[in-house]
């Protein structure tokens, strides 16, 4: 028998849960696109990107997913030939160097595994090696999806400084903007990119990417009329900010999203996502007491607050995300990137998401656990509601 009839819950990181208020605003007839509302609706979601990314620099909004973004940030910097620093924590920083040598660039990879954040003292080394500047830009990712890693960027930024290296600082904001802190211009990052269906809550479709006047500088050979970012954040024509027809709906949800994490106040918004992250840990640090679980990143310093990556053996990590969703409701996320992959699965928690929420979806686990027999400690359920308690 299943009790999975009602509503489902989405608990994998990104696309996330999408408020109400959200598809309401999205729920209307296709507007005018040539004036009026839609324009003005437009240039009011430029100051809130800016904003919640903590940054002065210009944003460019591209019709696309994540990918999208990796590319515009790449194709407006570097030229054929140019050597960018990769440095993987991860599945995704792995994949947004491939994209730069896609792009007929050199690509440097220091892989620091699946459970480890950047190591910045050998990052150190390497730049301090670079006297001729060959290294025109170091990519890393805030927090890695696929691993839940958060890497300290600030420090990163530090390091650079500190050996005098002129490369472009280029961050992955995907997974962690509006949940995790990020703080473009106080951090020193030069390009930035992130998406519409994670922390900002709306539907897949639309991305980011905020550059400042230095990585504009750079302006390589790869970039093209549909990727220049140039005339998206200086448009003559409404058009322009699109390169084409607007995302209609796409920019009422995003302005209802950005409504709400105004007034709930984005210092809040982090905490709220840090209180209930921690909340996640100590459910799981119970449970790994007893058995194969264990959380992916040891370390809580270098968790994200937004993903929670969880190793628990094969082949439970497929048939306890098979049990959740099917007999309850539950999505848990795959272990992309993972080898084997049934040996693990994520919780996203980003976005829309509360302590009841959060409860619901631990007690979903617990009864996978049970129902499959997959040993576990004790007590979690309990010790989660004290965390709230505590915290709240």
């Amino acid at each position: 028998m299943s009790l999975s009839q009602g509503r489902a819950y989405l608990a994998i990181p990104g696309p996330s849960v999408i408020p109400d208020q959200v598809l309401r605003a999205m729920h209307r007839a296709s507007p005018n696109i040539y004036e009026g509302e839609l324009h003005e609706l437009t240039a009011s979601l430029v100051p809130d990107l800016k904003e919640i990314a903590m940054t002065d620099s210009d944003v460019a909004i591209y019709i696309g997913n994540g990918h999208a973004a990796w590319e515009a940030a790449l194709a407006n910097t570097i030229s054929a030939g140019d050597t960018v620093l990769v440095l993987a924590t991860g599945r995704f920083c792995i994949g947004w160097g491939e994209m730069a040598a896609g792009l007929g660039a050199k690509v440097e990879t220091i892989d620091y595994g699946a459970q480890s954040p950047i190591g910045l003292a050998q990052v150190e080394e390497v730049l301090a090696k670079d006297k001729e500047g060959r290294i025109k830009a170091v990519l890393a990712v805030h927090v890695d999806t696929s691993t839940s890693v958060k890497n300290d960027i600030a420090s990163l930024r530090d390091v650079m400084d500190r050996v005098g290296h002129p490369a472009l600082l280029m961050a992955d904001c995907i997974a962690s903007l509006g949940c995790d802190r990020f703080e473009m211009d106080a951090w020193g990052v030069d390009v930035m990119v992130a998406g519409c269906q994670k922390g900002l809550m709306t539907p897949a479709g639309i991305s980011f990417v905020w550059f400042n006047a230095k990585a504009d500088a750079a302006r390589g050979d790869r970039v093209t009329t549909y990727w220049d970012w140039r005339p998206r954040t200086n448009p003559e024509f409404y058009f322009q900010y699109f390169d084409g027809t607007a995302p209609t709906h796409h920019l009422y949800g995003l302005r209802t999203a950005l409504d709400m994490i105004k007034a709930e106040g984005l210092d809040n918004v982090f905490a709220r996502h840090e209180k209930l992250a921690q909340v996640i840990w100590t459910a799981f640090d119970h449970w790994a007491t007893e058995g194969p679980m264990h959380l992916n990143i040891a370390d809580p310093a270098h968790r994200s607050h937004a993903v929670t990556s969880v190793s628990i053996g094969a082949p439970h990590g497929d048939a306890l995300r098979h049990w959740c969703e099917h007999k309850c409701g539950l999505t848990l996320g795959i272990g992309l990137g993972r080898s084997p992959a049934d040996a693990y699965f994520r919780v996203g928690h980003m976005g829309h998401v509360n302590a009841h929420m959060i409860m619901g979806a631990l007690g979903t686990i617990e009864a996978g656990l049970n129902a499959l027999n997959i040993p576990h400690g004790q007590g979690a359920l309990s010790a989660a509601a004290q965390a709230i308690a505590a915290r709240a």
